[in-house]
């Protein structure tokens, strides 16, 4: 990672082995503007000062990364760049916005001050920098930054999250209810559904054994079978859980078929999306129902 030279601290030259780190992973804590640039480029020589100008005025409240074309040709194409001077911005690893060409430093603020976090984005990242440290702090953040945005969905997920990680479940399944009642949930939303219906189950059994043995006991016992399928699901034992519930779903007993479907799809928003059991279990599942 190496700062660059003609400009403030706020302003790093990246090369393949640090773009990743600079840029994306940096974007998760701070706003990010990433300028795609080449030395032969007249108007990148003249908006590159001014965007260099602008990072040390604003003091870090975003970092500008600069991209040579020339020596990033790979990453210039996976943004898309087709012209320059190419200009993004990138916050919690996502595209923001970009344009192409020169800019004026008014136009240059108008547009940074509007890509700028609001006072409760700021906390919401604070409190993500607290959650493994100090939890009570980050839940104090979480809570004031709703308190400041009610309508910020990022601080009301992180929230729930980690009211789930202290086992305060009810007070989670609250704020997930809540999101839900718009009518749709963020993918993230999405998952802390998923792992609160793993943990719903009234007195569930929690011994894994007893409960293998239950099945091998009364293999027919499509009851028992979902027990086990949920309680290796709650642990985390995704790929024993799968195949049994797949096997509740190809037995069509309309009594048992939908929880474990349910139970399932739970599991697929768990796992990442390019996970291989995600990739086989949903078109095994789509085959037994259709």
């Amino acid at each position: 990672m190496n700062e660059s030279s003609t400009a403030s601290s706020w302003v790093f030259d990246a090369d393949e082995q640090s773009f990743q780190a600079l840029a994306v992973e940096r974007s998760r804590q701070t706003l990010v503007v990433v300028d795609f640039w080449a030395a032969w480029c007249q108007p990148c020589r003249l908006l590159g000062p001014v965007l260099e100008k602008l990072a040390a005025d604003y003091g870090g409240k975003f970092v500008l990364v600069k991209a040579d074309v020339d020596k990033l040709p790979a990453i210039a194409a996976g943004f898309g760049v087709e012209s320059i001077p190419a200009v993004y911005a990138l916050a919690d690893g996502s595209l923001l916005d970009y344009f192409v060409g020169v800019r004026s430093e008014a136009q240059l603020r108008a547009w940074i001050d509007r890509l700028l976090p609001s006072p409760a984005q700021m906390l919401v990242t604070e409190a993500r920098g607290l959650e493994t440290s100090a939890p009570a702090a980050a839940e104090a953040k979480y809570r004031e930054a709703i308190e400041l945005d009610a309508n910020l969905a990022a601080a009301k997920i992180g929230l729930a999250a980690l009211l789930l990680a202290a086992d305060r479940m009810d007070e989670s399944r609250a704020i997930v209810d809540e999101l839900e009642a718009r009518g749709f949930l963020e993918p993230e939303a999405e998952k802390l559904k998923a792992q609160l219906h793993l943990h719903a189950e009234p007195g569930a059994p929690s011994d894994l054994e007893a409960l293998r043995s239950a099945v091998a006991r009364r293999p027919d016992d499509l009851d028992a079978r979902l027990k086990l399928a949920e309680a290796l699901a709650a642990a985390g034992q995704h790929d024993e859980a799968l195949p049994i519930a797949l096997s509740v779903v190809e037995t069509h007993n309309k009594e048992f078929v939908d929880r474990a479907r349910e139970l399932m799809v739970d599991i697929f928003r768990l796992l990442p999306d390019d996970s291989p059991l995600t990739g086989e279990f949903r078109r095994r599942l789509s085959t037994a129902l259709y």
